[in-house]
């Protein structure tokens, strides 16, 4: 059964964080983790759209799984995880089943305040994918002020149907994309931190490209992290 058409929960905070942990001392940030299986974990306001219904997700995930129908399932979180960082790692853990071409389905949006006549500037995180018949490619994106940078390499593709872990990540200098550990891509970037705002799952902010698959876990790291630090490896 999936979950009741646009609920909004809210005040999550009073409740027990199983999902998100935290790491002591002032050089380690905190680190954000929203599962999937477990609305609980999203310390966020969070509305429900469409029907998305919890399923088994991998073994390297408590709380199993969120699975997306790619017409209209959608989570919208009052929350931008990584407002403020300078530099970051972003994973996840997710299984795409194939389905239209460009599917976006991990969004965190900074609100702007834009002066009357001026267009907005779009600060934004994106994971997406492309899919070619039964296979896939990670389409990592970031855009800000100062930047406005693309990952994706149609190249490197990986079958439909599985689970992988996923990360984009920024050590000051370098952005890069990854897919079960392995680098998919990078380039150099003058990135510059974003402000507080909004997070989409399953689709683009804007409720286009929706995503046709399952969300386990997605993980926020206001610092960066090479890729042995990841959490979540090899989660098939």
């Amino acid at each position: 059964m999936g979950l009741d058409r646009r609920r909004v929960l809210a005040g999550l905070g009073a409740l027990p964080m199983a999902g998100c942990a935290s790491f002591p001392g002032p050089d380690r940030p905190r680190t954000t983790v929203w599962r999937f299986g477990d609305l609980a974990s999203i310390d966020a306001p969070l509305t429900i759209e469409g029907a998305p219904r919890p399923v088994a997700g991998p073994a390297s995930v408590p709380g199993g799984a969120l699975q997306f129908d790619g017409v209209d399932d959608a989570l919208f979180i009052d929350r931008h995880p990584l407002a403020g960082a300078a530099t970051f790692a972003f994973e996840a853990v997710f299984r795409p089943d194939g389905g239209a071409m460009e599917q976006r389905w991990l969004h965190l949006q900074s609100d702007e305040d834009v002066p009357a006549g001026q267009t907005p500037v779009g600060t934004r995180f994106l994971f997406e994918i492309r899919v070619y018949g039964d296979a896939w490619a990670l389409d990592a994106f970031v855009k800000g002020p100062t930047y406005n940078q693309t990952l994706l390499f149609p190249d490197k593709r990986h079958p439909v149907g599985r689970w992988y872990h996923v990360a984009q990540t920024y050590d000051g200098t370098t952005y890069r994309a990854f897919v079960d550990g392995e680098l998919q891509g990078e380039a150099a970037l003058a990135f510059t931190p974003q402000g507080p705002g909004r997070a989409s799952v399953g689709t683009r902010i804007n409720r286009v490209n929706y995503f046709n698959g399952a969300i386990a876990e997605a993980r926020f790291t206001p610092r960066f992290l090479r890729p042995d630090q990841f959490t979540g490896l090899n989660p098939a």
